[in-house]
């Protein structure tokens, strides 16, 4: 059974949380942290930052690739670019002290829906490099299918940055197979990264949550963090567990299996 987060001295109710994030898209490496600036602000007690930009990974097709690192304590062997590049950064995250966790979250675009448990997989395997201690501080999340497609959940933040008048996406936003395309259909000058940016500073991460039978990989991520403050802290987390409806929403079928690792 996994080892709770020790209670916190240092806060006078309780620490300092500090998710690490590894991303692979390029608005991602400048922006994703705002898309937790609600959580941030509403807690008071946990920040978010990139640590590192890493290149998509694919699923593995070979048991045994051409340059492994084996994994500490056991006979797992990884590529030794996804040490590199994912399981060194982590522990080096971690380590600086028991209120650090870290998000590994992949754009998933449409094309690959297929291969989201093999992908999740082979994150999953490279975040096993850390010490058993230590895993269930770092866990796998998707964006679905890319970031963008939760900019069409709250239309207002589109309109107030590209000017479209927009109504909110009536279907679930993460069967959206190309919110890009979409974007530049109706905006043709929409630049991913600086209007990207713009949009996270305007979305309400709430209203995007506000739909229990929508966004369910989304609220996995979201969920994952509340936990964490709830499990490893004395924090109440029965107000964000009602604002972003993780008791009755959707969960992810291929990352939900992670909140019980906590």
């Amino acid at each position: 059974m996994t080892e709770q987060c020790p209670q916190s001295t240092e806060h006078p109710q309780c620490a300092d949380f500090h998710f690490g994030l590894i991303v692979t898209g390029h608005t991602e490496e400048k922006h994703l942290p705002k898309l937790f600036e609600l959580l941030k602000k509403e807690t008071r007690i946990c920040n978010f930052k990139v640590i590192e930009k890493i290149e998509q990974r694919s699923p593995r097709t070979s048991s045994r690739p051409r340059r492994t690192f084996t994994v500490v304590g056991t006979d797992q062997r990884i590529p030794t670019t996804d040490w590199e590049e994912i399981g060194a950064p982590a522990i080096d995250h971690v380590n600086q002290s028991d209120y650090h966790f870290v998000l590994l979250i992949d754009d998933l675009e449409y094309s690959r829906k297929d291969q989201a448990h093999e992908v999740f997989e082979r994150y999953q395997d490279a975040l096993n490099a850390l010490p058993n201690t230590s895993r269930h501080r770092a866990s796998v999340h998707f964006m679905v299918y890319m970031l963008e497609a939760y900019y069409f959940a709250d239309a207002q933040a589109i309109k107030a940055v590209l000017g479209i008048d927009l109504a909110d996406h009536k279907a679930d936003v993460e069967t959206i197979r190309n919110p890009k395309s979409n974007l530049r259909q109706m905006h043709p000058s929409f630049d991913v990264i600086d209007d990207g940016g713009k949009i996270l500073n305007q979305i309400d991460i709430k209203h995007v949550l506000s739909y229990p039978d929508a966004c369910a990989s989304l609220r996995t991520l979201f969920a994952w963090c509340v936990k964490v403050l709830a499990e490893c802290s004395n924090y109440d987390c029965a107000d964000l567990t009602d604002k972003y409806k993780l008791r009755d929403g959707i969960m992810s079928v291929v990352t939900g299996p992670q909140l019980g690792n906590l």
